[in-house]
């Protein structure tokens, strides 16, 4: 029998009370006085055996409408992409599986090597100087890139695009909020941020812009004329931009981005509804000494061998806590090493035609809807996702096509009332034609 807890019998309870000079469990609360002790039944289900629990959980997991038994349309942050199998492999070894802190570099150098792999890589991918271990995810890199800038430029207004995801936007508020810093939308316009309305938002106050890239209707923003302008304020850029995508879009650091950030789940990591994931945070060498989290250097032993160890610690909380820029000194390792094993499976080519196909696949989506009939909102260059206007509720039109074993595109009423009845449609390398067209179909049927 498998047990996932360790059983305690009547004998071992008997053992433990022994032990601290008590013979019962009421003994052990006999200092609280018996009026405010809870008297009655939990309201919660008799307890059962662990075959008979462990049946009923799999009858409720099985609710569930999952990637793998259905086709998914659904992205809004979080994408179903190719995972190699070697990925599973190797963070599930116990040596990467149960590591936390390398603080002893000495026994830890296969995890500090596996760190310094992933920032590397997204310091290549971003065209930044450096990068970190990692952070919680895309959300929370985006609100300590904010409180970053706000730091650095000793200004208190960020400017965040409309089109930058909202639940990021809504983290970056939250964190704002504790440094009394103004946070500004930016509208927009034709899917993108409006360049002629940050012209007359940017001032001498602004800490930083914040743009998505590709942003979160699936469009690719004007990066360099956005940093321009931020630029001549004396602000910085900040990018939260899509990994997968800098396969094929120039990255953000030849684009004059000051910071760029985003999440690695699109690399290895299952959607997991919605998380675990894993952050990325990418600088300039400018702002080496204020990035949030862990940083990993390479370094030689005394016998000149290469080796790895955690560098520039002062600007973490745990050591001269009174300076620290961030409240953040821990990082995702095992989702970093996830995204890491992916990337180096896909290599340099593999990165770029998966992104393409999500290109292509995206466009022939995009051809599709339009040749049936519905129309697509914005017109611009896009990756991985398309904005579809459909004439009954895109909630209840979902509802329907999830009893066809589709999961249907992310309601974009929900978070902009002016996008009633619009879906965000996203397609990935994992797509087929048949797939895509039986979508399309689907959805016509449903919306006519």
């Amino acid at each position: 029998m498998k047990h996932r807890y360790l059983p305690m019998t009547e004998q071992d309870k008997q053992e433990m009370l022994a032990k601290v000079g008590v013979d019962s469990i009421d003994a052990l609360f006999s200092d609280i006085p018996e009026e405010v002790r809870f008297q009655g039944l939990y309201n919660i289900k008799e307890a059962k055996s662990e075959a008979a629990l462990m049946k009923e959980l799999a009858a409720l997991a099985a609710k569930n409408k999952d990637t793998a038994a259905n086709v998914s349309f659904l992205g809004a942050g979080v994408y179903n992409h190719y995972k190699p199998v070697i990925v599973d492999h190797v963070i599930s070894r116990s040596e990467f599986y149960t590591a936390y802190t390398p603080y002893q570099p000495e026994i830890s150098q296969g995890e500090l090597q596996a760190i310094f792999e992933f920032q590397t890589m997204i310091a290549e991918l971003t065209g930044m100087d450096l990068a970190n271990s990692s952070m919680y995810d895309g959300g929370t890199s985006l609100a300590e890139a904010g409180m970053l800038a706000a730091g650095h430029t000793r200004r208190k207004k960020i400017l965040v695009s409309g089109a930058v995801h909202p639940e990021y936007k809504d983290v970056v508020t939250t964190y704002a909020y504790g440094q009394s810093i103004e946070i500004v939308t930016v509208p927009t316009k034709d899917g993108v941020t409006d360049i002629d309305a940050l012209k007359g938002l940017v001032d001498d106050q602004t800490a930083a812009v914040m743009v998505q890239y590709p942003n979160f209707f699936g469009q690719v923003e004007d990066i360099q004329t956005i940093g321009d302008i931020v630029h001549d304020a004396k602000g910085l850029l900040v990018v939260s931009a899509n990994p997968l995508a800098l396969g094929v879009l120039t990255p953000p650091g030849k684009l004059g981005a000051d910071i760029t950030v985003g999440d690695a789940q699109v690399f290895g990591i299952s959607e997991g509804f919605g998380g675990p994931h894993c952050g990325y945070f990418a600088v300039t060498s400018k702002l080496m000494r204020k990035v949030p989290g862990r940083l990993v250097g390479e370094t030689v032993d005394d016998q000149g061998r290469r080796g790895y160890v955690l560098t520039l610690q002062a600007r973490e909380q745990h050591i001269r806590r009174d300076k620290a820029t961030s409240n953040i000194c821990s990082n995702q390792a095992l989702l970093a090493l996830a995204a890491s094993v992916a990337m180096t499976a896909f290599g340099k080519q593999g990165i770029q035609e998966v992104a393409k196909h999500n290109i292509v696949k995206t466009r022939y989506a995009k051809n599709a809807f339009e040749a049936a009939g519905f129309e697509v909102a914005y017109q611009g260059a896009h990756f991985n996702e398309i904005v579809v206007k459909t004439k009954k509720s895109v909630t209840e039109i979902n509802k329907g096509l999830i009893e066809k074993g589709i999961i249907g595109g992310f309601d974009l009423g929900r978070v902009y009332p002016e996008l009633e009845n619009h879906a965000l449609i996203a397609v990935t390398e994992l797509r087929t034609k048949e797939e895509i067209d039986a979508f399309v179909a689907e959805m016509g049927a449903y919306n006519a």
